[in-house]
């Protein structure tokens, strides 16, 4: 993964980390509990691809096997959150922008409802029965419900800042190119203008300037003589 990428997946992990421990885990609601971890992941992932959407799901995992009041053995949830990820993944589109709200509403709710089995399953082989005794079938449907609710309201800005942060053009300055260059590439990206480096360009205007000035110069010279 880029730097960028890693930055700002790493920024994100840890703000809904946060809020996930000290606000939603608080909220005391029947079943389960919101997953904004599943949904930063899930947004990353439908930028990043299957491969990205892996890898920022087993360090988001990671994170909150480690973080505290964690009750669980660690690696279970980056197991989990691993294989959705990378699921969700396969799920970006070709182009990587999203025609409709279908598509990632269709992703949260089988993510929701797979995350939720998957954690169930692995505690089951780890000896983890806390899931018979709350209620699968309950747990599956407040999972998906839940974070149903709250994935307008997070996985379009997520997915907004990931594109943002890969069409930046202070992320290619690695590549040897001048700034100018990266000014002129934004600029004409926006704007369908050609602007430096090309016919008709800022450069070749301002070349065809001086050679104007220069000629009416020289014809200036020779009236006065």
């Amino acid at each position: 993964m880029r730097v960028n990428r890693i930055l700002l997946s790493s920024a994100l992990i840890v703000v809904a980390l946060v809020v996930q421990v000290s606000v939603l885990a608080r909220l005391h609601l029947p079943g389960a509990v919101p997953d904004l971890m599943l949904l930063t992941v899930l947004g990353l992932a439908l930028v990043y691809g299957h491969v990205g959407g892996a890898l920022v799901g087993f360090g988001a995992g990671l994170l909150a096997d480690l973080a505290p009041p964690a009750d669980h053995a660690a690696g279970r949830y980056a197991l989990v959150l691993c294989v959705i990820g990378y699921l969700a993944g396969l799920a970006k589109p070709e182009n990587g922008r999203l025609k409709s709200a279908t598509g990632p509403m269709v992703v949260v709710v089988a993510a929701a409802i797979g995350t939720t089995l998957l954690y169930a399953g692995v505690g089951a082989l780890v000896g983890d029965t806390a899931a018979r005794h709350v209620g699968l079938p309950s747990l599956l449907f407040t999972a998906a419900l839940y974070d149903l609710l709250l994935a307008p309201f997070v996985v379009p800005g997520i997915m907004a800042l990931a594109r943002r942060a890969d069409n930046d053009p202070l992320a290619e300055a690695g590549s040897g190119a001048k700034s100018a260059d990266i000014s002129s590439g934004w600029l004409s990206s926006g704007t369908g203008l050609r602007i430096g480096g090309q016919r008709g360009g800022l450069g070749s205007l301002k070349t065809k300037a001086r050679t104007r000035t220069a000629r009416v110069g020289r014809i200036k010279g020779v009236k006065r003589l």
